[in-house]
C-alpha cells in the first residue's frame, strides 16, 4: 500500500505566514519530517499521535544526509503512511525540495508541492525592504553564498550578476559575505550601494543592519548577526529608514510570560505577538469542569421556567461551559429569555454577544464590588443564578445575600495548580531572559509561586503586570513590585498598558 508525500513550505519563521493548504496537510498528517528552520509552533498543527521526525542536526551532532532523508519519505510512503515533509521558506528555492520530488518519482511514491513564503522576500520585507521598487528595481536575483561542497567551481558568475539585476538577495551569506560583496564590486557594482542585512527575518529575534556594500560584511560582523541570514543589495536597501514596521512594533523582541490557563491563553499570546513581543507560556493553573450534568440540568430547567430574576457571568469562562451544555442538549440562547444578565467585564459581555444575548449592565471595574455596584440596591425576593468558578472569593455571593437575594450558587469549575512548568520556560526564566510577566488574576499569582517554588524570586527581575487591583494586591503580598496595571480591566487593556509602558522608558 502506497502513501503520499506533500513537499510543504513553512514558510520563513513567522508561523502566521504558513499557508492554508500547508496547515491543512499537517491537520491530516501521519508523520512529519522537519528541518531546523522550522518554527516549532507550526508542528501543533499536526495531530498528536503523528510521529514527528526531525532531519536537523541532533543533539548528539548527527545529520540526517540528503540521501537518507529521501530514503526515509520514501519508506514512510510506502507503508501507507501520510507524510508531511515540512521545509523551510519554500521547497523549491534552496531547499532541495527538487532533489526530494525526484527521489520520490523513481520510486513511484504519489507526492505534491505545497509552495512556501520565502524568506528571500519575506525577511526583507520584514526589514522594510521591497525587493521591488517603481523608479529604484524591476528585477532581482535570489542567490545562494553558500553552494553543494561537491562542486569543484562556483556557479554563480557574481561579476555578471553585478550589473545584470538591480535587487541582488543573498540567503545563507554570513560566512561568505566579504568575499560576495568584493566580487560584485569587481564587477562594477558601486561600494557604495545601499545594503540591509537580516538575521531570523520574520521572527520576533529579528535583528538588521544597514551599510553601504563595501562595509556590510563588517557591520554584520560587528553586530554579531549570523545565520539564518539575508543580505539585499541595491538602491531599495535604502527603503529601510523610512518604512522599517516590524523592529519599530512597541513590544519588539520583549518575551512576555504568560501564566493564564492554556485555553485561555492564545487570546493574550495572539496580542502580545502583534505588537512584536514573544510569548513564553507557564499556565499556573488548569481549568477542571466540576459541575455534574444534573446540576447543570436543573439550573437550566429553572432558567426555562423563567424562576431567575438575574443571571450573573463573573468570567468568560463560565460563558463558555454554560453554553457547552446548552449546545449539547440542543438548546441555544432562548434558554435566557425570562432573565436579565449581568457580566463581569467587557470581555464576559463579549463573549455572551457573540452567542446573542447582550448584557443588561456591564461591570466596568473587574471586582465583584464593581459587578455589586452595577446592581440594584436591593434584590429581596429576586432569585439569582451564579454560574462560577470554585476557585473565585465569596464577596460576590455574601453581596448579593446582603440584599435579599436568593442565590443559587453553580460551581462549573475548579481552577487547579498545574502540575507541572515547560522546563524550557523555566530556564528562561533563571537566565533573566524573561522581560515581563503577565497575571489575570490572583489565583495565577499564588499557583504559579507554588509551581515554581524558589524560581519564583526570579519574577522580581522581571516588569509584573497585572489585571487589576486584587491581582496586583496578591502579586505584591508575595514580594513582587507591580509596574503595570490598567485602569481597564481587561487583556487588550493590559496589552495597551504595557505599551505604554515601554513607550514611557523610550521617551
Amino acid at each position: 500500500m502506497s502513501g503520499f508525500v506533500s513537499l510543504v513550505g513553512a514558510g520563513p519563521g513567522d508561523p502566521g505566514l504558513l499557508t492554508l493548504a500547508g496547515r491543512e496537510r499537517l491537520a491530516g498528517a501521519e508523520v512529519v519530517v522537519y528541518d531546523r528552520l522550522v518554527n516549532p509552533a507550526l508542528l501543533g498543527h499536526a495531530p498528536a499521535i503523528a510521529e514527528r521526525v526531525f532531519a536537523g542536526k541532533s543533539l548528539e551532532g548527527k545529520v540526517l544526509t540528503q540521501d537518507e532523508i529521501n530514503a526515509l519519505l520514501v519508506e514512510k510512503a510506502q507503508a501507507g503512511k501520510r507524510v508531511v515533509r515540512l521545509k523551510g521558506g519554500d521547497p523549491f528555492v534552496f531547499g532541495r525540495g527538487g532533489e526530494e520530488a525526484l527521489a520520490l518519482a523513481k520510486a513511484g511514491v504519489p507526492f505534491e508541492v505545497v509552495p512556501g513564503v520565502t524568506s528571500a522576500v519575506a525577511a526583507p520585507a520584514y526589514a522594510g525592504v521591497p525587493v521591488t521598487h517603481r523608479g529604484l528595481a524591476s528585477s532581482f536575483a535570489v542567490v545562494t553564498a553558500h553552494e553543494d561542497d561537491e562542486k569543484e567551481a562556483a556557479s554563480v558568475d557574481w561579476r555578471r550578476l553585478a550589473r545584470s539585476v538591480d535587487t541582488v538577495v543573498v540567503l545563507m551569506g554570513s560566512a561568505g559575505l566579504a568575499s560576495v560583496a568584493k566580487a560584485l564590486i569587481k564587477g562594477g557594482r558601486s561600494k557604495e550601494t545601499p545594503c540591509v542585512s537580516v538575521e531570523w527575518g520574520t521572527m520576533p529575534e529579528q535583528r538588521s543592519v544597514s551599510a553601504p556594500l563595501g562595509r556590510i560584511a563588517e557591520a554584520v560582523r560587528f553586530g554579531g548577526l549570523g545565520s539564518p541570514l539575508v543580505t539585499v543589495i541595491g538602491g531599495v536597501a535604502a527603503l529601510r529608514d523610512h518604512i522599517a514596521w516590524f523592529e519599530n512594533r512597541p513590544l519588539f523582541g520583549r518575551r512576555v510570560l504568560v501564566t493564564r490557563t492554556r485555553d485561555q491563553a492564545s487570546a493574550l499570546s495572539e496580542r502580545l505577538r502583534l505588537e512584536g513581543a514573544v510569548p513564553v507560556e507557564i499556565p499556573a493553573n488548569e481549568l477542571v469542569p466540576v459541575a455534574s450534568d444534573n446540576v447543570l440540568e436543573a439550573a437550566l430547567r429553572g432558567l426555562e421556567s423563567r424562576a431567575y430574576a438575574w443571571c450573573l457571568f463573573a468570567s468568560t469562562n463560565a460563558v463558555d461551559l454554560l453554553f457547552a451544555h446548552l449546545e449539547r442538549t440542543g438548546r441555544d440562547a432562548r434558554a435566557f429569555a425570562g432573565c436579565r444578565l449581568a457580566a463581569l467585564g467587557s470581555a464576559t459581555a463579549a463573549a455572551l454577544a457573540v452567542r446573542g444575548l447582550r448584557a443588561d449592565v456591564t461591570a466596568s471595574e473587574f471586582t465583584a464590588a464593581g459587578l455589586l455596584d452595577s446592581l440594584p440596591a436591593q434584590l429581596r425576593d429576586a432569585r439569582v443564578l451564579l454560574p462560577r468558578s470554585g476557585a473565585s472569593g465569596p464577596e460576590l455571593a455574601e453581596g448579593l445575600r446582603r440584599r435579599g437575594a436568593t442565590l443559587d450558587d453553580l460551581i462549573l469549575y475548579d481552577l487547579r495548580p498545574a502540575a507541572a512548568a515547560d522546563p524550557e520556560a523555566v530556564q528562561l526564566l533563571r537566565d533573566g531572559k524573561i522581560d515581563v510577566v503577565t497575571f489575570a488574576s490572583s489565583s495565577s499569582v499564588r499557583s504559579l509561586a507554588r509551581l515554581l517554588g524558589d524560581d519564583f524570586a526570579h519574577l522580581k527581575r522581571a516588569v509584573v503586570a497585572c489585571i487589576g487591583p486584587v491581582t496586583a494586591a496578591t502579586a505584591r503580598e508575595l514580594g513582587l513590585e507591580v509596574q503595570v496595571e490598567p485602569a481597564v480591566h481587561t487583556i487588550p487593556a493590559l496589552v495597551e498598558a504595557l505599551k505604554a509602558h515601554y513607550a514611557e522608558k523610550k521617551a
